[in-house]
């Protein structure tokens, strides 16, 4: 068989990019380690399938083989996280993969946004990082036009209600626990909980939907402070961070869900400290993960308390959902965004974008894109 003429150099750049052994890569490829090791050394060439099959289980662009160098993948976004005092070890494969998916919406998008003559977003930086939280927390109110917190429903209601407030500003917001649809690639928690891109025109907001669903409301506001702060980051949401705007944006989420003054009263000190939980959530109607990170935030609990109770609902929440399928059976508007999905879904089916473009920006295939603008969009 005709071997596949690529640059072997690539070959060990794909494979460490991808935090692989040479051991485990061989195993997925049913290939003798000796044979890949010959391959990256340069003294053999595979054929152009099993080219394809190492490029797909490096998570890389088949072209990438035959690129005489490594491409640049430099991350035009902060890296806000850490790891106790000292800063993230960078980012895997599977987060960088989120980012570049993200970063070709958001280019078509603006190509979109400018088309349609679209005004700058005006929350965009918005807020100075001198602003007192509170006031930034007001004006976050003000133009959602939401109050201290809701009078009815669960936090579920509340989180989707804040979404489609968040998204009427026109801040995208992603949500997804997989890299892109791989049901096989989950997101880790243990590395980021969401990030946002402050782009004037264009501003997103994406949080990892493999985290506990009720730790999603505390991230979608950290994350939209963010915005407000025209402050870009991917985030871990650790409460030890000791990153300026990381602090800021984790004291603005905490006071927006749960309002100091009025929490304090509330909190009883009780042998038992979880019994707080249930009561708090019910009022302020938010999850008992926020109440238990506002619990945090105030010096009601230790550090050690609450890594333990977050563990805890985070074992929980993978038993009930193993595999990530829940991740991906999220709906199309949600995952991408239901603003991207429906200028995706209009101009597709309109006839100004490829159909193939749309499935690749949306994920909807052709013979579908009809019956999903009409069903999950009211196109």
């Amino acid at each position: 068989m005709a071997q596949a003429m690529i640059n072997s150099r690539m070959l060990s750049w794909a494979r460490e990019r991808a935090g692989l052994s040479l051991a485990i890569l061989a195993e997925k490829l049913k290939q003798p380690e000796e044979k890949v090791r010959a391959w990256e050394d340069g003294e053999t060439r595979p054929t152009f399938r099993q080219a394809q099959q190492y490029a797909h289980h490096a998570h890389v662009p088949f072209g990438y083989l035959f690129l005489r160098e490594p491409p640049d993948e430099d991350v035009p976004i902060p890296d806000l996280r850490t790891v106790g005092d000292h800063a993230s070890p960078g980012l895997s494969v599977d987060l960088k993969d989120v980012l570049r998916d993200v970063w070709r919406r958001q280019l078509w998008y603006r190509d979109y946004q400018k088309a349609m003559e679209a005004e700058p977003v005006a929350v965009v930086g918005r807020a100075q990082a001198s602003w007192p939280v509170a006031e930034i927390v007001e004006d976050i109110r003000r133009w959602l036009d939401v109050p201290r917190h809701p009078e009815r429903g669960n936090w579920e209601a509340y989180y989707r209600d804040l979404i489609r407030r968040i998204e009427g500003l026109g801040i995208l917001v992603m949500r997804s626990g997989i890299v892109g649809n791989n049901t096989r690639r989950l997101l880790r928690v243990e590395e980021f909980r969401g990030f946002a891109i402050a782009d004037p025109l264009v501003p997103v907001i994406f949080i990892n939907a493999a985290d506990v669903p009720e730790a999603r409301l505390f991230t979608l506001l950290h994350e939209l402070a963010h915005i407000w702060l025209g402050e870009s980051g991917i985030s871990d949401g650790d409460p030890a961070n000791r990153q300026q705007t990381e602090r800021i944006c984790n004291a603005v989420a905490a006071e927006f869900l749960v309002p100091e003054d009025e929490f304090l009263p509330l909190w009883r000190d009780l042998e038992h400290w979880e019994h707080n939980l249930a009561p708090l959530a019910a009022h302020f109607h938010v999850s008992q993960w926020v109440v238990a990170r506002r619990a945090l935030e105030l010096g009601m609990l230790t550090e050690e308390t609450y890594r333990r109770y977050v563990a805890k609902r985070l074992k929980m929440h993978r038993e009930r959902e193993p595999g990530g399928q829940a991740s991906f059976t999220r709906a199309v508007p949600g995952r991408v965004s239901r603003r991207l999905a429906q200028a995706v879904a209009s101009e597709a089916l309109s006839g100004r974008l490829l159909l193939r473009d749309a499935y690749q920006l949306i994920g909807v295939r052709p013979h579908r894109l009809k019956e999903f603008a009409r069903k999950e969009l009211g196109l």
